[in-house]
């Protein structure tokens, strides 16, 4: 019996149908295990993995292989996208055995869940051969199987307990900046030589906060370049805006055509604060692009965002996006035709496969004639169109709490940035709340975060780490926005039950110490293409102290920042969002309270705060001592005028009522 039908993934859904007898991840597939005396095969993927596809269709569609999977083994299927937990341990092992990982992931375990053996895509007969060979070495040879299974996990075990940490400074912060700086490829942009290439975002926000703490062009140069180079190339949707998932070459001219939330979340994120910090008219344009990208292509009806669109159009990678001249002038006509293949890059031999051209930005359009402009806009909106009448990718709809979450956080800071430099923001604020507010009454379940969602009804897999650090910022963020206090206090309920869930004996878990148990608990601080828990949570105490006033929370943030300290001076490229934390820290962060009893008699102050604030700052505007908002008690007006106070640790310096001498105090 197949028990994917009801599952809150579209990638179990896809797998419903398979004559597999598939369980979700639980504990009684291991316990059905137990009691047949079968290994278990862990198939880990999700639903817009190309080769998850193909041996789908190879392997778990056929008759004959299934019939053997079902007759010899408990087979579980996991989308890593609900488990990451899960995800992290077997990969870990794949890792160990075999020198690399990927997806599918393909893992063979002992009942209780002790992989020994493990690999990715096979193909059909290669899998086949396997399978046999699996259970002719569970009868036959089983005491040598448990052996590998108990040497894996042993393995992969953690070997370094938690220590005092080594102190965060302006110094350690300077030395990752500079390693950041010493890897940027100068002729391309991004980190390393060479594809594929991921957009670096953490490490770009890091970046940024960097250099507003300190000055240093060189480091906002990078920033500059590769912000450029990602826009400019294919890895950046010119017609439809937002960003695909990676390039393969090192150029970022040709993508992984998938599109994924949290890439366009914290892409919307860095062109924001560099807009926000240089008012580069590309980095506007990008930021605005990809906002009406998400709210376009990524909401949902219940308010949230969906995840993912898929690399492949009936099987096809590029399918929908890519571009021939004469396409062109069959969606344009000649004239326009050939403006939007010079503008864009597309020549009869193509930079794709078959003579198709993934489109780049081969023109400065962003200072150019304000006619131009409008005529390339024109050309968008007109090849959009004509591209939604094509095949179009499928969708993995789920809503994932971390990823919503950064989705908040980015509309949140581009609602504020937006309207401070004099562009209308849309109703990017009112959708991070309304996507909030889902996450605050579906996802959380009897005091505890659920990870997803699927068309309004919330899922069995409990919230890890992650999703319990990105949503308390989230929250704080709301909090900003509106003045609401039930967002701080949603923030604070749930860094106080990460604190006492995930974090033991100063050590920092992905996973709640009352959650199902793996073979071993996951605890990795690096970042990677998301903020690691532990950074997520760093971020979140210190946003939520300087909220909050409450100096303990700051200490927290201090004590795991310190474990992740030599990580950040070595290797930042995988610790961008724990830098980020840290340049917070290493700022205070800065608290900005603009009291005043109407928000528009303060909107200057409020622009200019906006524009000029720290990394990681906070700011909340509202009338004095407003109830449940402690950045405004004991914060009163100035002889009758709006006044903003500029704070660390609730110590403020002296009030100041005009935009002129808030920008000194922040830039001092």
């Amino acid at each position: 019996m197949n028990r994917l039908g009801s599952a809150t993934s579209p990638y179990l859904r896809q797998h419903a149908s398979n004559p597999v007898d598939w369980w979700p991840w639980s504990e009684a597939a291991f316990a059905e295990a137990r009691e047949r005396d079968v290994p278990v095969l862990i198939s880990v993927g999700y639903a817009a993995c190309h080769w998850c596809h193909v041996m789908a269709h190879e392997s778990f569609e056929d008759p004959v292989i299934g019939a053997k999977i079902n007759a010899n083994f408990v087979a579980i299927k996991v989308d890593r996208e609900e488990h990451p937990d899960v995800d992290a341990v077997y990969m870990a092992a794949t890792q160990a055995m075999t020198g690399q990982g990927g997806w599918p992931m393909t893992v063979f375990a002992t009942p209780d869940g002790e992989p020994f053996l493990c690999g990715t895509y096979f193909p059909r007969d290669n899998f086949d051969r396997l399978l046999d060979a699996v259970g002719e070495a569970w009868r036959d040879q089983r005491e040598a199987v448990l052996r590998q299974g108990a040497a894996v996990v042993e393995a992969i075990a953690p070997r370094h307990p938690a220590t005092a940490g080594t102190p965060i400074t302006a110094d350690l912060l300077g030395q990752a900046a500079q390693r950041l700086v010493a890897a940027h490829d100068v002729a391309y942009g991004g980190f390393g030589v060479g594809g594929p290439k991921f957009p670096p975002h953490l490490a770009m926000l890091f970046l940024l906060r960097h250099f507003r703490r300190t000055q240093d062009q060189a480091v906002l140069e990078v920033v500059r370049h590769t912000a450029e180079a990602m826009a400019r190339g294919g890895i950046y949707d010119q017609v439809g805006g937002g960003f695909h998932r990676y390039a393969v070459d090192g150029h970022w001219v040709v993508p992984h055509f998938e599109k994924m939330l949290y890439d366009n979340a914290l892409l919307l994120r860095v062109y924001t604060d560099l807009w926000r910090l240089t008012g580069d008219a590309l980095a506007a344009r990008v930021a605005r692009e990809t906002y009406e990208c998400l709210v376009r292509d990524f909401s949902t009806p219940e308010g949230g965002f969906r995840s993912a669109y898929d690399a492949d159009t009936e099987g096809v990678e590029g399918l929908t996006y890519v571009w021939t001249p004469a396409q062109l002038a069959e969606v344009l006509g000649e004239e326009d035709g050939r403006f939007a293949a010079d503008l864009f890059g597309v020549t009869a031999s193509g930079n794709f496969e078959h003579g198709t051209t993934v489109l780049t930005l081969a023109r400065d359009i962003d200072d150019a004639d304000p006619a131009i402009q409008d005529r390339a806009r024109q050309v968008r909106a007109k090849l959009f169109r004509a591209r939604q009448d094509r095949p179009q990718p499928a969708i993995d709809g789920k809503v994932v709490a971390a990823w919503n979450a950064l989705t908040i956080t980015a509309l949140g800071e581009y609602a504020r940035v937006a309207e401070a430099m004099g562009e209308d923001p849309g109703d990017a604020a009112e959708r991070a709340e309304r996507a909030a507010t889902l996450l605050a009454e579906r996802h959380i379940v009897d005091g505890r975060l659920r990870r997803v969602s699927l068309d309004g009804i919330v899922g069995e897999p409990a919230g890890v780490l992650e999703d319990y650090g990105c949503v308390a910022e989230a929250f704080g963020l709301i909090h900003q926005l509106t003045g609401a206090a039930i967002w701080l206090e949603r923030s604070g309920a749930l860094v106080d039950l990460a604190l006492a869930k995930f974090v033991e004996d100063g050590r920092v878990f992905d996973t709640a110490v009352d959650a199902q148990q793996l073979v071993l608990r996951p605890a990795d601080p690096t970042d990677n293409a998301t903020p690691s828990g532990a950074s997520a949570l760093a971020s979140a105490l210190l946003a939520y102290h300087a909220v909050a006033g409450e100096p303990s929370y700051r200490e927290r943030a201090a004590a795991i920042l310190g474990q992740v300290a030599e990580v950040i001076a070595q290797h930042p490229r995988f610790a961008g969002y724990s830098a980020a934390a840290a340049e917070a820290l290493v700022s205070g962060p800065v608290e900005i309270a603009i009291a005043t009893p109407d928000p528009a008699q303060a909107a200057d102050l409020t622009r200019t705060a906006i524009r000029n604030a720290p990394g990681g700052a906070v700011l909340v505007v509202g009338e004095p001592d407003r109830p449940g908002v402690p950045l405004l008690e004991g914060r009163p007006l100035i002889e009758g005028r709006p006044a903003a106070y500029v704070c660390r640790g609730f110590v403020c310096d002296r009030p100041v009522t005009d935009p002129v001498g808030l920008s000194t105090v922040l830039t001092a």
